[in-house]
């Protein structure tokens, strides 16, 4: 069997979406899984849609989740360059080779022309699609058309019998009648090719032996396996990934949420969880397995284990994921993550002393089991910071049931017993805390939440007593008194 050669190809001509991220996985995959290439292509022929900043984004993309390339931009290899724009020569000789073989021909319709031909055929709900009127032009015709000064494309003759049949190694055998073929551009009047040519140019002068590409891609395919016959070529086999669903079985898009691939950097994302999320869209190993790191995954990918169905994005999977591979990280490596967070929010200087480092390396673990996202970092643990926590409201602190002046009781009650805190053991202290219960008729929430959130200015934080150990006894007191002051006053 010939080495393995893969490609991504996408086009500038916006951020990469994460649809587009799962294609270049499983290529890259596939490739490393069987020892062999993976080329990045920039297919850059629509001019119109170009978007700045894209080009940079794909190679943000790509180093950010560690997937390199065999032979692409900056690494060229032997079939440089990898820019189809800087390739437009080649097309053109491909393209008229065809014309001289009969498998193709110049079409001389210009734009007024195909939008009256199309208006005509929805109006008499005919077939859509060009009407081949160039098809058999007579050689006075031609340079009729010539002579005006008409710039041609060039169009495939599509058969208009049989049919056309290929394999795909996802969906099995696929046939369709030619009939329903179009005459489709293979040049256009600028010179620049079609994606249809284009590609099948570049994937044989390449040697691309497998395209894994999204199904969307299926209609296309016939055309495709038409042009590598007319060339004499031998096709790759075709491998067309099942699409990428929001959960509502719609396909992916912004109203389901973050959609391109730099968007959940931002939002807090580690590459790790993106990589592993992304690769069970519509692939497994087993199942039993379903986490892996990208060299692993390196090793086991297979395109046989490659799902038909649509791959439902579960963006709270994701996240499950990502607070995964965030338990996974050292105390060092999480705060090296989180550091420009609690930058932003000013609970650090822009160039942290070494106490704040300290201090950083004592409440990583408070935060570490909590997260979900990085930023999640300062909603977690930003009230270890400064001498008082932000209180959202007063009422919260008053447990039901519970008047608060009985409430102000246990707090003063509370602090006499904190007064031991690093004096006593944690769970003798606990235990004097719990005795309140009976002395004030509540249950035990009564006199944990107040202090809860006298000092942490939240019900929901790391665990208590590890967090006043680290605020030590002075500023865990003062922030009771603080409550207590304030509980008085309301």
């Amino acid at each position: 069997m010939d080495k393995i050669r893969v490609r991504y190809a996408p086009s500038p001509t916006g951020y990469q979406h994460i649809g587009g991220l799962r294609t270049a996985l499983f290529n890259y995959l596939f490739a490393r899984a069987n020892g062999g290439d993976f080329i990045l292509r920039i297919e850059d022929t629509d001019q119109t849609r170009y978007f700045d900043g894209a080009l940079q984004d794909i190679f943000d993309t790509f180093n950010w989740l560690g997937i390199g390339y065999d032979e692409g931009p900056v690494k060229e290899g032997a079939h440089k360059p990898y820019f189809q724009s800087q390739r437009l020569e080649l097309y053109k000789k491909y393209a008229e080779l065809l014309v001289e073989r009969g498998a193709a021909y110049y079409c001389y319709c210009d734009g007024e022309r195909l939008e009256q031909m199309k208006k005509y055929q929805e109006e008499n709900k005919l077939q859509q699609g060009y009407d081949r009127r160039c098809r058999d032009l007579s050689e006075s015709e031609k340079a009729d058309m010539i002579k005006k000064g008409v710039t041609p494309v060039i169009r495939f003759k599509a058969p208009l019998e049989g049919k056309t049949k290929f394999e795909d190694k996802i969906l099995g055998t696929i046939e369709v009648d030619n009939s329903t073929l179009q005459d489709f551009v293979l040049l256009k009047s600028d010179g620049f090719p079609t994606y249809h040519l284009a590609n099948i140019v570049d994937d044989h002068l390449m040697g691309i032996t497998h395209v894994l590409r999204a199904q969307e891609w299926v209609s296309s395919t016939p055309n495709h396996v038409l042009l590598y016959k007319a060339f004499g070529w031998e096709h790759p086999q075709f491998c067309h990934l099942p699409m990428v669903m929001g959960e509502d079985g719609q396909k992916l898009s912004k109203r389901h949420g973050a959609t391109q691939v730099m968007e959940f950097r931002k939002n807090g994302y580690l590459p790790e969880a993106i990589i592993n999320f992304i690769s069970l869209l519509g692939w497994s190993y087993n199942d039993a397995d379903e986490v892996f790191s990208l060299s692993e995954l390196e090793k086991i990918f297979n395109i046989d284990r490659i799902n038909k169905s649509p791959a439902v994005f579960n963006y709270a999977k994701l996240k499950w994921f990502n607070g995964l591979y965030i338990r996974k990280k050292t105390i060092d490596e999480l705060i090296d993550i989180t550091l420009p967070y609690f930058k932003e929010k000013k609970l650090v200087s822009d160039s942290p002393t070494d106490e704040e480092m300290r201090f950083l390396t004592k409440i990583a673990p408070l935060m570490q089991d909590r997260m979900e996202l990085l930023g999640d970092c300062t909603e977690i643990v930003g009230f270890m910071f400064g001498e008082y926590p932000e209180y959202k409201t007063w009422e919260a602190i008053i447990p039901k049931k519970v008047e608060p002046k009985t409430v102000i009781d246990i707090l003063t009650d509370s602090k006499e017993i904190l007064k031991n805190l690093g004096k006593e053991k944690d769970e003798d202290l606990q235990h004097k805390l719990y005795s309140l219960t009976e002395k004030y008729g509540v249950k035990a929430g009564a006199i944990f939440m107040p202090i809860r959130i006298a000092i942490t200015g939240t019900n929901k934080s790391p665990e208590l007593f590890p967090v006043m150990n680290i605020l030590g006894v002075e500023r865990t007191l003062k922030r009771m008194d603080r409550a207590i002051e304030t509980l008085k006053r309301s």
